[in-house]
């Protein structure tokens, strides 16, 4: 037996060492072997981006990726690259279907080692940190967007999401399907605006929407009418989706009302059933406009948190829409149109915690609008000031309580340095219009008086019918919330509702095409 095991030995060291020899002849890989995992030395993450220079912005957040795994392989398991590795390689070459479009770096090397998986079985440090690089670049370009300074460029101030893509990529490589639908990473409706962005590829690779002809002399179309412009937006209506056939019909018929209604209502129109050379004015908006539309606005869903829509208590202002919705525990509990600032003194984006309401205002006149219009008003007439209910106050102006008064019978006030706040006004009739960028920043509410019962609604203190006395009393009261409300100033010119259905809205700022010139830069 003794002679026996002596040979046995051999044999063993001598199988022992050539392993050990082979190992050693790849410098990517430890010899050290944690939970089964490979590991490899750190030196190397520096050498990849030397190599790879395109992709170096992305090292810091590699680096950190590897620390907490301890150097370890992430991208491979048992039979070779795993498979979120494969989906984020599809993801990559799909951009486009994520608004984006952008020059993949390496995508000749990423081709490579994906076309060939056979041949990319064993863990290799260039194909382990490209994956690494690849994903950052994603979430670089899917969930995060713009940086923060040309965010701020184009205007806007909402706070921007944080999130850890780190710590997200743990979530990924558990389950990829988590890629599909990942709120966590970007605000709900931006896969509204995805699922849409589908839709309008298809119609323009189905031929898109014929330019529709006005007859001359026509100022307008009415249930009833017949004539060639009128098949002519049926087929539109139709190609849209706003209604299910097309009949080919010239006659204006109720099928063709149901649907201009609704072309309306998604484009934030006055909704009635006439049909305007303005309204097909809109229908005749270029089809690859209005994709570069979407994709502009898939871009400012990923500066937002999808946490918001958690809050128990959400105002959320569209400018372009003209339109608040307050939610409550995440549904509508109200929605009322608004009037914004006009181009020249524009509402800006931002968000602030709502902690006041004041009935029976004061308005401060701002010294903008002392100088602009008070003043010379004082000179005109030396009763400008009576007239206007108007006195003064520590060197300025402000206009007395009452319901001449232009913040009208409460204001909802959000403490900011832009001093923009929520408030009622007389001038009721300006809520009627299509276009309603009328103020000089602050945002006029149509349902002022329904806001305040809401907010207060689980206050025992304040009853429809003490709001309703503190409003019309004259004298100014304030009120201070127990629980702060954020309110989030937005802008967006398309907008998918609960339905599925994609709102346009006209771009009253002129910030579409800005942001257009950053998103699609090369």
């Amino acid at each position: 037996m003794r002679k026996l095991f002596l040979p046995i030995a051999v044999i063993m060291f001598a199988f022992l060492f050539t392993t050990i020899s082979c190992k050693k002849k790849d410098p990517a890989v430890n010899q050290e072997e944690l939970s089964g995992e490979i590991a490899f030395d750190s030196t190397l993450v520096k050498a990849f981006f030397v190599k790879y220079p395109k992709l170096k912005s992305y090292q810091s957040d590699v680096e950190t990726l590897y620390r907490k795994h301890q150097y370890h392989y992430v991208w491979y398991d048992k039979k070779g690259i795993n498979e979120f590795g494969n989906v984020l390689y599809n993801k990559v070459n799909n951009l486009e279907e994520e608004g984006i479009q952008v020059t993949v770096p390496y995508k000749n090397k990423l081709d490579e080692i994906y076309e060939n998986v056979e041949d990319n079985q064993k863990p290799e440090i260039d194909t382990e940190l490209l994956n690494s690089s690849l994903y950052f670049f994603y979430a670089d370009k899917v969930y995060h967007g713009l940086d923060a300074k040309k965010v701020a460029a184009t205007g806007w101030y909402l706070p921007r999401k944080k999130e850890s893509y780190v710590n997200n990529l743990d979530s990924l490589l558990n389950n990829p399907s988590l890629i599909n639908k990942d709120e966590k990473g970007v605000l709900s409706q931006y896969y509204r605006l995805k699922d849409v962005l589908e839709k309008y590829r298809q119609i323009e690779k189905n031929g898109g929407w014929k330019t529709i002809a006005v007859e001359p002399g026509v100022k307008s179309y009415k249930p009833g009418d017949s004539s060639k412009t009128i098949a002519q937006i049926r087929q539109w209506l139709f190609v849209t989706g706003d209604i299910r056939m097309d009949s080919k019909s010239g006659l204006y018929d109720k099928t063709m009302a149901a649907g201009i209604l609704k072309f309306k209502q998604r484009n934030g129109m006055t909704v009635n059933k006439v049909i305007t050379p303005e309204h097909i004015k809109t229908m005749n908006v270029p089809l690859a406009q209005r994709i570069k539309t979407i994709m502009v606005n898939m871009e400012r869903c990923r500066w937002i948190s999808n946490d918001i829509t958690k809050s128990k208590e959400l105002i959320i202002v569209n400018i372009p829409a003209y339109q608040l919705t307050y939610l409550k525990e995440g549904k509508p509990a109200l929605i009322s149109n608004v009037v914004v600032g006009k181009a020249l003194n524009k509402t800006v984006i931002f968000s602030a915690p709502m902690k006041h309401i004041v009935f029976s205002p004061y308005w401060n006149v701002p010294t903008s609008i002392l100088k602009k219009e008070i003043l010379p008003g004082i000179e005109k007439n030396e009763n400008y000031l009576e007239e206007h209910d108007m006195e003064w106050h520590e060197s300025n102006v402000r206009q007395r309580p009452g319901p001449k008064n232009s913040l009208g019978l409460v204001k909802f006030l959000f403490p900011n340095s832009n001093a923009i706040y929520l408030h009622d006004t007389p001038s009721k009739d300006l809520f009627k219009s299509e276009d309603r960028a009328f103020s000089h920043g602050c945002v006029r509410v149509a349902k002022a008086k329904e806001l305040a019962n809401l907010i207060l609604k689980n206050d025992k203190t304040w009853t429809p019918q003490k709001i309703d006395e503190a409003m019309h009393s004259g004298e100014e009261k304030w009120h201070t919330l127990a629980n702060k409300i954020p309110v989030y100033i937005g802008y967006f010119t398309a907008w998918v509702d609960d339905q599925g259905d994609i709102h346009f809205y006209d771009d009253i700022y002129e910030r579409d095409e800005e942001l257009a010139s950053l998103v699609f830069k090369k």
